[in-house]
C-alpha cells in the first residue's frame, strides 16, 4: 500500500479535574495525534508526551518537530514498509521514543485495518475484557483523598494507586488502609520523587501491605533501586527506568525490581511493549499496563495490550470519564471493574468527527511517497 501522507494534529483536551503528581499539576492535555493515510485505510497513533518535559525529556512541541523533520521523512524513504520495519527505520534518531511510538502505532493501525485484524488479535490478546485500576493524584487533604477513593471503589475499580511524594506518603496510605481495610488492592507511585537517603522513610510503607511501590528513585538509578529493594518488603515496580526490553532484562538481572509497568509510549511502541511482556512472562515477572491520560485512541491500544497473558495485575486503563467529560472516541465504559477489548479492525475505534473538530488546535499535512 502506498502511504499518501501523514497528518500531525494537535488537540487540547480539558481534564475533568486537575491531576497532581510529584512533578506537577495537569489541568488539560495538549495531545499530538498522528494519522497515517493510505488508499486502503488510515491509521491513528497518539503521542503521550506531555506539554512540558517534566515527566520525561520528551514534550509535545519537540515530538511534533522530530516527526516533521526526521521521523516521517526517514519512514517515507523505506521501501516495502510495514509496522515491523518502523523501529529499525527510525533507529538512527536517538531517543524520542514517544514520537516513534505514535508513528509506529499509526502505521500498525492502518496495516491492521486494511487486513481486517484487530490490535488485540495481532498482539496476542487472550481475554475479551481487562481488569481496571485507577490512579489518584495528590490531593489537598486526606479527607479529599478518602472521598475520591470511595467514589472510585463505588464505580467498580478493582485497584487503587496513590501518587506520593516526600511529605505525602505514610499519612495518606495509612488513612486509606484504615478507612477501606486490606480488601482493597493498593499501590503507590512516587514518579522518582525520592532518593536512597529516604530508604528508612519508604520502609514505613511496608506496614500497609501494598502490592508495590512504583518508581521510587530516579530513572537512571537501577543499582540504587536494587539496594532499596533489599531494604523493603514491599515489591518495587519500575516505570520510567524501563525504556526497552534490554532495560527490563538488566533491571531484573540485578534485582532492581520484581514488577514492571509497561507504557508503550515510553518504550517506543506496542511491538517493543510486547517484547517486554514476553521477556517478563518467560521469567515469571508480573507486568501491568500504565497510563498517560490517553484519549480513547490510546486507551483502545492499551486495553488490547493489557489483554495479553502476562498482564496479571490491573492496569491504569481507566474508563474515559476518569479524565475526560467527552472523549475523542465513543467512551470506554467500566463494567464490573473491567473494560472491553475492542474487536474491530486495527484499534477498533475512530475519532468522532464533531468532537475531533471541536478540540483541534492545529493540523499539518506531510506528503510522503513510501510504500507499505
Amino acid at each position: 500500500m502506498n502511504i499518501t501522507g501523514v497528518e500531525l494534529r494537535r488537540v487540547q483536551m480539558p481534564l475533568t479535574a486537575p491531576f497532581r503528581t510529584s512533578f506537577g499539576v495537569a489541568h488539560h492535555r495538549d495531545i499530538l495525534l498522528v494519522r497515517v493515510v493510505t488508499p486502503e485505510a488510515e491509521g491513528w497513533g497518539e503521542c503521550v508526551a506531555m506539554e512540558s518535559p517534566m515527566y520525561s525529556d520528551e514534550y509535545t512541541d519537540g515530538a511534533a518537530e522530530v516527526l516533521r523533520r526526521f521521523l516521517v521523512p526517514m519512514l517515507a524513504a523505506v521501501p516495502d514498509l510495514d509496522a515491523n520495519r518502523v523501529a529499525p527505520a527510525l533507529s538512527g534518531v536517538k531517543g524520542h521514543r514517544m514520537a516513534k511510538a505514535a508513528l509506529e502505532t499509526a502505521v500498525l493501525d492502518a496495516e491492521l485495518r486494511a487486513a481486517g485484524t484487530s490490535f488485540g488479535r495481532h498482539l496476542g490478546a487472550v481475554r475479551d475484557r481487562v481488569r481496571c485500576g485507577v490512579s489518584i493524584g495528590i490531593t489537598d487533604s486526606v479527607g479529599r483523598l478518602l472521598e475520591e477513593v470511595a467514589g472510585y471503589l463505588d464505580e467498580g475499580y478493582v485497584r487503587i494507586k496513590l501518587k506520593i511524594q516526600p511529605g505525602w506518603d505514610v499519612e495518606p496510605v495509612a488513612a486509606v488502609r484504615e478507612r477501606f481495610g486490606d480488601r482493597v488492592p493498593l499501590q503507590v507511585d512516587a514518579n522518582a520523587a525520592y532518593t536512597l537517603a529516604d530508604a528508612q522513610a519508604l520502609a514505613r510503607l511496608d506496614a500497609f501491605g501494598l502490592e508495590l511501590i512504583e518508581q521510587p528513585l530516579a530513572a537512571g538509578d537501577l543499582h540504587q533501586h536494587a539496594v532499596l529493594a533489599r531494604r523493603l518488603s514491599t515489591p518495587i515496580c519500575l516505570d520510567e527506568s524501563i525504556e526497552s526490553a534490554a532495560d527490563a532484562a538488566h533491571a531484573l538481572s540485578i534485582g532492581a525490581c520484581s514488577i514492571v509497568n509497561i507504557k508503550p509510549g515510553r518504550v517506543g511502541g506496542y511491538l517493543e511493549a510486547r517484547r517486554i511482556h514476553d521477556l517478563c512472562l518467560a521469567n515469571g515477572v508480573a507486568v501491568w499496563c500504565g497510563g498517560m491520560l490517553e484519549t480513547g485512541l490510546g486507551r483502545a491500544a492499551n486495553v488490547a495490550l493489557a489483554a495479553l497473558p502476562g498482564f496479571t495485575l490491573p492496569g491504569d486503563t481507566s474508563a474515559s470519564r476518569r479524565y475526560y467529560a467527552a472523549d475523542l472516541t465513543e467512551p470506554f465504559e467500566l463494567s464490573e471493574g473491567t473494560l472491553a477489548v475492542p474487536r474491530g479492525p486495527g484499534l477498533g475505534v475512530a475519532p468522532l468527527a464533531d468532537r475531533l473538530a471541536e478540540v483541534t488546535t492545529h493540523t499539518e499535512w506531510l506528503r510522503t511517497e513510501s510504500t507499505m
